[in-house]
């Protein structure tokens, strides 16, 4: 897996790349845990990802929770149809804001 972030318009955009898994999440989050401070806006792309496991998925609910507590908001973006399938079946997707691409979540922040 590879995280890569960035600031745009005040708006923290994580790109993930390669497999979200029991191994990997811990990596995501030790990296998310040193960006979500000064941050309040996020949005994850996730046209990269291949996989995202349970633990995976863990770390994204405790981010959204983090930024809920914030008066932040956070975005999926991008999502490949593996990923949405995951998101769909375990019921996530209606937690999520989920957009087809990262234009449209940063569009959907104004």
């Amino acid at each position: 897996m590879k995280i890569t972030g960035k600031n745009i318009n005040n708006i923290q955009v994580i790109a993930i790349s390669g497999r979200i898994d029991v191994i990997s999440a811990n990596d995501l989050e030790i990296f998310l845990n040193n960006v979500i401070g000064n941050n309040s806006r996020m949005i994850f792309d996730l046209s990269e990802t291949e996989y995202i496991s349970s633990s995976g998925l863990r770390v994204l609910i405790a981010t959204l929770k983090i930024l809920e507590k914030k008066n932040g908001e956070m975005r999926l973006a991008s999502l490949q149809p593996l990923i949405r399938n995951i998101l769909d079946i375990s019921g996530l997707s209606n937690i999520f804001s989920i957009h087809h691409n990262l234009k449209a979540a940063m569009d959907s922040f104004d």
